[in-house]
């Protein structure tokens, strides 16, 4: 049976050439033109949704929730502009599966989509099979780790070795992208459990009732859509690792329970009144200040405490240097085997560009580049041509310690300044009340402070 596919954007020619190019390619396909026509049609059964980050009605982050909330299960492809990436990886934490760019290229949506199909099937077959004690599936090379040779990685993996073998529960601090999971699993892999399951939970992902079903699994009959008892991730990971992704979004009362779960090491399946012994080794991994969600009332300081016996600092791919080169030449060896190709490296220009990027969306975003970049490659070496042009419009990465080596304390403050209005922006959203509430200044401070430091919103 063909796959159906829903896509949504309101470029109508866009909308016309998908429809005949995926067609072709064997999948049922359905159209929207704006994000309520989009919400509508997936009343109907739809394998995927492919969808714009920006429509008329909608932003994509606002729609991606939508559809989440109707259609938890369905996996969603974002559409953006290079200038979106960041937003676009932000959205990966709200449970979009993966994001292409524009301008669009048929073979690489077909690959995106097929990858997504493939990886959503291993994740339906590992929920149906409940008593299955296996893992989520070994990913793909890609995901394999790559430790680097910069100084800054050197010290994150000396570090990295020393915790693994024990028993620690560890926090990964780390941007979005910057390879969070890959370090959990190669914590795993260094410890006495790498023999069991690695299991790993996106939660921000997971809405506050999935995410208690997901963690601590529920009986047939708990609520609506509970059609067969289920074992949470918590069982399934017993004897192994328990990775909890963006773990800061966990809602207060399932906070309370992951508590109990690690202080008594057992756990109650929703709706059932017997408890099940477990022993899990805990990993969590957060892009945002814990510290400051605690002291907002959003996140249980003793669950804190209860976590953090070892904290990992994963550095940003810009604060890598060389390990840009060595990550690109990674990708490139995995997606010439997966796009059946031979490219066998990067012209200097690009190799330049791709120093002197910011790569706000950090791995995953070289990953995707690279994998494009080997798709559109007629020749040996990838040149400025397959790669986009936003890579070689920005300035040299800035190393932070020798820029502020010499600098007087007027530059030193209005760069800290800038960076925690930043920071703010991000946090809250670009809510620029709450914004304004969090750094303790009136909104007109705040709109000047942004104007003076040339802050792109």
């Amino acid at each position: 049976m063909n796959k159906k596919i829903l896509v949504i954007d309101d470029d109508q020619d866009l909308l016309e050439i998908l429809t005949n190019f995926l067609g072709q390619k064997g999948f049922d396909v359905d159209t929207a033109y704006n994000g309520r026509l989009g919400i509508k049609k997936l009343e109907r059964d739809h394998d995927i949704v492919l969808c714009d980050l920006k429509l008329p009605d909608f932003s994509g982050l606002d729609i991606l929730t939508r559809i989440k909330n109707l259609q938890p299960n369905i996996p969603v492809i974002l559409i953006t502009g290079y200038s979106d990436v960041k937003t676009a990886v932000s959205a990966l934490r709200k449970g979009a599966a993966d994001y292409v760019t524009k301008p669009l290229y048929p073979d690489e949506i077909v690959l995106r989509i097929n990858e997504v199909l493939e990886q959503n099937e291993v994740e339906e077959a590992k929920e149906k099979n409940t008593n299955s004690t296996t893992a989520r599936k070994a990913k793909p090379a890609s995901l394999q780790y790559v430790e680097g040779e910069c100084a800054a990685m050197k010290s994150f993996n000396k570090n990295l070795q020393l915790v693994a073998p024990t028993n620690f529960s560890v926090i990964i601090l780390g941007e979005t992208g910057s390879g969070k999971e890959f370090v959990a699993k190669r914590i795993h892999s260094l410890s006495e459990r790498k023999d069991k399951p690695f299991v790993a939970i996106d939660c921000g992902a997971l809405s506050n009732e999935l995410a208690g079903s997901e963690l601590f699994g529920h009986k047939k009959g708990a609520f609506t859509g509970a059609v067969r008892d289920k074992a949470g991730q918590f069982e399934l990971a017993s004897g192994g690792t328990l990775f909890l992704d963006e773990v800061g979004n966990l809602s207060y009362e399932n906070q309370v329970k992951l508590l109990r779960a690690l202080e008594e090491q057992k756990v109650r399946r929703i709706g059932s009144d017997k408890e099940v012994s477990v022993d899990i080794r805990l990993i969590v991994a957060t892009n945002e200040n814990l510290s400051d969600a605690i002291e907002e009332g959003e996140f249980r300081e003793d669950l804190y405490y209860r976590m953090n016996e070892f904290t990992l600092n994963l550095p940003p791919l810009r604060k890598r240097g060389s390990d840009v080169m060595i990550f690109a030449n990674h990708f490139r060896e995995i997606a010439n085997h997966q796009l059946n190709k031979e490219v066998n490296g990067f012209d200097s220009i690009v190799k330049k560009g791709f120093e002197n990027y910011a790569w706000p969306g950090n791995i995953r975003e070289l990953k995707n580049t690279v994998k494009r970049a080997v798709l559109l490659c007629q020749g040996d070496v990838i040149s400025e041509e397959e790669v986009p042009n936003e890579i070689f419009m920005s300035s040299p990465v800035e190393n932070e310690e020798d820029e502020l080596e010499d600098a007087d304390l007027r530059t030193v403050v209005e760069r800290a300044e800038k960076k925690a209005i930043i920071r703010a922006l991000q946090k809250h959203h670009f809510n620029k009340t709450l914004v304004a509430k969090a750094l303790n200044v009136d909104r007109k401070t705040l709109y000047n402070k942004i104007n003076a430091y040339g802050i792109e919103l």
